[in-house]
């Protein structure tokens, strides 16, 4: 469990965020939790195959995490997918080099979260950055 001092760490030194799980339906956490990372000022490539190649959050969805890193170096993965579905995200994250695997409220793969450790990544599970930045004052 990452300190408050690595999460502050982590949230002041990434700029663009894959958002692994965005939804277009405003309604959904993904979706805001998405809108106020922008409006923090973070780049946010939203990542859905579903929805791939519409315009959001003034980016392109991405239909990978492959995909999305062609456009941009992708400092931190933050990953709205169930807890079985983590592993794999967290995986292709650390293929295209992220420095953060981030897993939303709920979210939790040990297995997972030790693999990108391993291979150099930071990680937060089971927290979500929309609460974090306020309750740090960031």
């Amino acid at each position: 469990m990452p300190t408050d001092a690595e999460i502050r760490d982590i949230l002041s030194s990434v700029r663009t965020i894959a958002l692994v799980g965005w939804s277009p339906k405003t309604d959904r956490p993904s979706h805001r939790v998405a809108d106020f990372l922008k409006r923090k000022g973070y780049r946010v490539i939203p990542v859905n195959p579903g929805q791939a190649g519409q315009a959001a959050l003034g980016e392109t969805v991405a239909a990978s995490l492959a995909e999305a890193a062609a456009v941009a170096p992708i400092d931190m993965v933050d990953i709205f997918r169930r807890s079985e579905e983590a592993g794999a995200v967290a995986d292709e994250a650390v293929r295209i080099g992220a420095k953060v695997v981030w897993m939303q409220l709920g979210v939790v793969d040990e297995a997972a979260a030790n693999r990108a450790r391993q291979a150099g990544l930071k990680v937060v599970m089971n927290r979500c950055p929309a609460i974090e930045i306020p309750r740090l004052g960031l």
